[in-house]
């Protein structure tokens, strides 16, 4: 329940701090006194938005706080999973800077405003005459059947499954999507992939046959150099290695008398085996160097081949190639394995629609159950406002295909003529039945909806006398499971209250100021004097004041 309320710089109040009680609660004041304002500060503090335009003193920050008590209603896993720290107490802080720019506080832990609303909704409810125009929503009228029904948990279940079905749904016609523009694309991918595959690129292939045409070119050249340098050096005339040969041997027969001819003979003798080497080697090169008209044809032709492949992928290198035919076998294969996927997304989604059916025809079943229950309850509490030739159905229609909130369309249909015909009923309630019919289910809901704080804003507009009185009785007992604030300007009403609260504006010299405060016995009596009579207040009005409180 909200036990406080706290509001700086906000609007006509520069400072307000009151302490609110459980029970049912009145507020009242003169038109313009700032009724509206209240409701706009605990506007804020539930998420609503606003800009500097709310400050009273530019200069000055507005601040906004409540305390709710907020034990037992089983909101602890709610506040940790927002990494709130949780009490017994939550306190909601709104701020707004000269700049506009607002902050906003759980337990002095920065939220968002998201957050403030998805906490809030579980704690206050503000009707206001506006929202008796959710009475002609269907969604509305939905809620209101799946609350007095139970079937919160239920409905959260196949709210759960069913945006999995439409998830499933989403992701076979992605699939589809792909699988079609994939096949489209699929014999461009399998001629691309074929021609690459047949002509079995291998690494480094390119380089490798450039080289060897290169070699093959020049086998002549090859030929003719090396056997010119291999009979240089070891030919049957006069060569090299005949030449060190001699040389060797004269030097080793001057051993004997010159020092140094040891060394040298050495060192003739390592440039005699280095160059027989060479010579054996050109000779052996030379006989495997042919000119091979077939091989270089060969060549020529697979190199064509690359190049082709490579001007026509826009590549420069084999490897490149070879990468891009694996790229096209994966996509290939993408193709095969996208009409499997298909096929098991197609299997889950008639299993999931199985699911999504089957809880929506429990979910049917708990609202046809409980329309029968609502349609008299609703009747009785209108028959208590003063409408006994009122009808009201709870009308629930079929839908060919399952949706958010099951298969179900549910209107309500309401007539307050007798032998009138029950019709949709936005089209047939005046503004103070609309009120009344409002009333009637906010009494239903609040005995199946564990929301600790109820704020009605004038729900009593358009009506008075014995059936304000009876107005005021159905109040007083949605408070006995409840908090129950109620804004009226209806004596009777009023007097119903646990507490009265008057909403006043206080003029000074330089500026007009909203005030609250909670009236003694002896200043509600006069309260209700002055709403009963007016500014005047006669001693009837008094008497009159005192009986209502009774």
């Amino acid at each position: 329940m909200l036990t406080r309320l706290r509001i700086q710089n906000y609007a006509l109040i520069r400072e307000l701090d009151v302490d609110l009680r459980p029970g049912f609660s009145i507020i009242t004041g003169e038109t313009g006194a700032g009724k509206s304002i209240l409701l706009g500060a605990l506007s804020l503090i539930l998420g609503q938005r606003a800009d500097s335009s709310v400050l009273k003193d530019k200069s000055v920050k507005c601040v906004v706080e409540a305390v709710f008590r907020v034990d037992g209603l089983g909101l602890e896993e709610l506040f940790s999973l927002n990494d709130i720290d949780y009490d017994h107490f939550a306190i909601f802080r709104r701020e707004i800077n000269p700049a506009g720019k607002s902050r906003a506080f759980i337990n002095d832990s920065p939220v968002m405003l998201k957050t403030m609303q998805d906490i809030g909704i579980h704690l206050i409810d503000i009707h206001s005459q506006n929202q008796n125009l959710e009475l002609n929503s269907q969604l509305f009228q939905m809620m209101v059947v799946d609350i007095c029904a139970g079937n919160q948990g239920l409905l959260s279940t196949y709210k759960d499954t069913y945006k999995d079905y439409r998830k499933i749904i989403s992701n076979l016609n992605e699939a589809e999507l792909l699988a079609e523009k994939s096949r489209a694309d699929l014999d461009y991918f399998q001629f691309q992939f074929d021609q690459l595959h047949k002509a079995a690129l291998s690494e480094n292939e390119q380089e490798l046959l450039e080289k060897e045409l290169e070699l093959l070119t020049h086998a002549e050249e090859i030929k003719s150099g090396l056997s010119n340098v291999s009979e240089l050096l070891n030919g049957e005339n006069i060569s090299a290695l005949i030449q060190l040969k001699t040389s060797i041997g004269l030097i080793t027969k001057l051993n004997s008398f010159l020092p140094d001819a040891a060394g040298l003979s050495q060192r003739l003798e390592s440039l005699y085996l280095d160059l027989k080497d060479i010579a054996q080697d050109a000779a052996s090169i030379t006989e495997k160097v042919e000119y091979d008209p077939e091989r270089i044809s060969f060549i020529n032709e697979r190199l064509d081949l690359i190049y082709s492949l490579q001007q026509k992928h826009h590549v420069k290198t084999v490897d490149e190639l070879i990468e891009l035919r694996n790229s096209l076998e994966a996509k290939i294969i993408a193709v095969s394995s996208n009409e499997e996927e298909i096929l098991h997304l197609t299997k889950l989604v008639e299993q999931k629609k199985r699911e999504v059916e089957d809880l929506a025809v429990l979910l049917s079943a708990q609202r046809k159950i409980i329309a029968k229950d609502i349609e008299s309850r609703v009747i009785r509490q209108l028959l208590l406002l003063g409408m006994p030739n009122s009808k009201f159905k709870v009308d629930i229609s079929p839908l060919q295909v399952a949706g958010s909130n099951g298969m179900d369309v549910v209107s309500f249909l309401f007539t307050a003529n007798k032998n009138g015909v029950l019709c949709e009923i936005s089209k047939v309630a005046s503004g103070g039945e609309m009120s009344r019919v409002m009333l009637a289910i906010k009494a239903l809901i609040s005995k199946s909806k564990a929301l600790p704080t109820i704020i009605f804003d004038e729900i009593d507009a358009g009506v008075s006398g014995e059936i304000a009185e009876r107005m005021g009785i159905i109040l007083k007992e949605i408070s006995a499971d409840m908090q129950v604030i109620n804004i009226t300007h209806l004596p009777q009403i009023a007097a119903k209250g646990d507490h009265h609260y008057l909403v006043y504006k206080q003029d000074s010299e330089s500026e007009t100021t909203t005030h609250l405060k909670l009236l003694s016995k002896p200043e509600r009596i006069e309260e209700l004097a002055k709403m009963l009579s007016g500014e005047n207040i006669t001693a009837a009005a008094i008497l009159n004041a005192e009986e209502l409180l009774k």
